[in-house]
């Protein structure tokens, strides 16, 4: 039997007749920039998030990257963030001149360890952005707390974490501004690129809107220098499709990563450990164990995909070289990224594979 890591094909499947109905109105209406499908994706969003504005992006990182322009971020400014993500999260600040401060992570979630926040405030540090990693939320009351006593506002970096709920409060809405990407891979994956910036707040919701479209709210007019970053018609079309069917997604992924819990249950295998404050969504389902590369290679060999989140944290990544960090200095998301092996788990995935997945694992002979 074969297990592909991702089955996108096969959610694409199910959902042809209903992306077919809503590309084709799109297309009739050549409302390909922006326009109504996008207009009423942010609305269905924003209701879903249980915000007041959505709005939309060509991607993630862009809407991150307008979320440290809307708190005027700049040189010389710190944030404070963790160095086990993907780099899009550290992108948003380099490209706005601010230096990323990394802090450690809990062993636990995987998350920016709210233990080790305050000791890494300066009087240089402007906001703290972690990140709802895999789909777990962050300990948000912790993080909030020190927030408010060091008035520093919060981005939530929400991209892997849709619909995920900490104390059954949506993720995305704890903050000052959140990102969400819409890549095909996420639990909600457009047919491209896209992402969203959430918000509570009028003035940053009507000035992101403006950044992203040349920094224009009347067009030929243009209060400051703003970026291409519109979401796509097609995009916001295909969105609101997949938006509704997300419920649905998201108790298969629960039911899904539970089943794993039982299966591999006695493996040598570290397993994802779910807060009691926490409702994950499972983006990913990350086991460990040091003989990661080996076990990866295992599995291969059985007809198992499988995909490593992430092998080198963000200090020790080339680009970063300036920051002057060194092995060993955050330890935690160092063993983390020799040990991570992400399993497969989406909605279409079926029992009888699941089970082979987790029958292979255990004839791993070089535990």
């Amino acid at each position: 039997m074969t297990v592909p890591y991702f089955d996108l094909p096969a959610q694409i499947r199910s959902l042809r007749p209903e992306l077919d109905d809503a590309i084709a109105r799109t297309l009739d209406s050549c409302a390909f920039c922006l326009g109504p499908d996008v207009v009423q994706f942010e609305k269905n969003f924003a209701a879903y998030c249980g915000a007041a504005h959505a709005v939309g992006f060509n991607s993630g990182t862009s809407a991150l990257h307008v979320a440290a322009l809307l708190l005027n971020l700049g040189p010389g400014d710190e944030v404070i963030t963790t160095p086990h993500t993907f780099v899009a999260t550290s992108w948003a600040l380099a490209y706005v001149g601010a230096k990323p401060v990394f802090v450690d992570i809990d062993d636990a979630t995987m998350n920016l360890d709210p233990r080790l926040l305050e000791r890494a405030i300066t009087p240089r540090t402007k906001a703290v952005m972690p990140v709802h990693l895999y789909g777990h939320p962050f300990d948000a009351d912790s993080i909030l707390e020190i927030c408010r006593r060091h008035n520093l506002p919060l981005i939530e970096d929400a991209a892997q974490a849709h619909g995920a709920r900490y104390k059954g409060k949506v993720a995305g809405t704890f903050g000052d501004l959140s990102g969400f990407s819409f890549y095909p891979g996420k639990n909600l994956g457009a047919c491209g690129e896209a992402g969203a910036l959430v918000t509570n707040r009028a003035d940053f919701a009507a000035r992101a809107r403006s950044l992203r479209e040349h920094g224009s709210s009347v067009r030929y007019y243009h209060d400051e220098v703003g970026f291409n970053y519109r979401m796509e018609g097609l995009q916001g079309a295909v969105l609101n499709v997949k938006l509704r069917h997300l419920p649905a997604w998201t108790a298969a992924r629960r039911r899904l990563a539970h089943r794993y819990h039982e299966l591999l249950a006695g493996t040598p295998l570290a397993l994802p450990r779910e807060a009691a404050w926490a409702e994950s969504v499972y983006h990913l389902y990350v086991v460990r164990h040091p003989a990661r590369d080996c076990l990866k290679t295992h599995l291969e060999k059985c007809g198992v995909g499988t995909a490593l989140h992430y092998p080198l944290p963000l200090h020790l990544q080339k680009c970063f070289a300036a920051l002057g960090h060194r092995a060993g200095d955050f330890p935690v998301a160092e063993r983390a990224a020799r040990e991570c092996l992400s399993l497969p788990i989406y909605p279409e995935l079926t029992d009888a594979q699941q089970d082979h997945v987790a029958a292979s694992i255990k004839s791993f002979s070089a535990w």
